[in-house]
């Protein structure tokens, strides 16, 4: 029976560059490949095949066409795009016109046309708030006489919903189901866990990976076993 890669979009897009360093993580059209390559990566390795080659063009890859592949889900919100007011001038901000909202639009729209991927979208929260940024908060540590906040110093704090109830309900339904045997979870959040510990109870082989970055104590505790996928030509760990 195939396999099915469960990915957590935010995550990708945030460890894409570390983990594609080859690619333009401002692309959408990498993006995809990008997520088409990580799928192609654990089917070879599951089956014993040759691992995609480090001159492999996007047009001469295709893992999608395997019945070893279940299918790619793909886990991410929708942008905002209504009209905020800057924290400090209280200039109007029209988030649909951000770069981030045109990006992860663009990647969202590429991804419905690449065969073989679900995308799943839950939402934002439309409660939030402007939070000091990592970088203003030193420095207004660092001398508070002399700081003066600025609108750049700020970043909207919003939070997920639907996004871990989407994948939960996914998973339960394959294991249930019994369309797959093995799942390659593409996250390091704990949300997760009880998705997880639902699976492995069905019998599903649960492997996790992290994309060379570190996951949750509780996920790691739950899961089957690890690997960081590579792109060609990295070395191995």
């Amino acid at each position: 029976m195939p396999t099915a890669i469960v990915v957590d979009g935010a995550f990708f897009i945030r460890r894409f560059r570390s983990c594609f360093p080859n690619l333009d993580s401002n692309d959408p059209k990498d993006i995809a490949w990008g997520l088409t390559y990580l799928a192609g990566w654990h089917i070879a390795l599951k089956s014993g095949a040759e691992l995609p080659g480090q001159h492999l063009e996007p047009k001469d890859f295709h893992p999608e066409e395997t019945d070893q592949l279940y299918r790619v889900f793909f886990y991410d919100c929708a942008p905002l795009t209504k009209k905020v007011h800057r924290p400090v001038s209280k200039r109007s901000l029209d988030l649909s016109k951000t770069e981030t909202a045109l990006f992860r639009i663009a990647v969202h729209e590429h991804l419905t046309t690449v065969r073989k991927v679900a995308l799943r979208l839950g939402r934002l929260n439309d409660d939030f708030i402007w939070r000091p940024k990592p970088e203003a908060m030193k420095k207004w540590l660092a001398d508070a006489a002399k700081f003066e906040p600025e609108d750049a110093d700020f970043e909207l704090d919003v939070v997920q919903k639907g996004v871990d109830m989407r994948l939960g309900l996914d998973v339960a339904s394959m294991a249930f189901k019994r369309q797959v045997t093995q799942i390659i979870l593409v996250a390091a959040d704990a949300d997760f866990v009880p998705a997880v510990k639902l699976a492995r109870r069905e019998g599903i082989d649960i492997v996790l990976d992290p994309m060379g970055g570190s996951a949750a104590h509780d996920l790691l505790l739950h899961v089957d076993g690890i690997r960081h996928c590579r792109f060609a030509g990295q070395k191995e760990a």
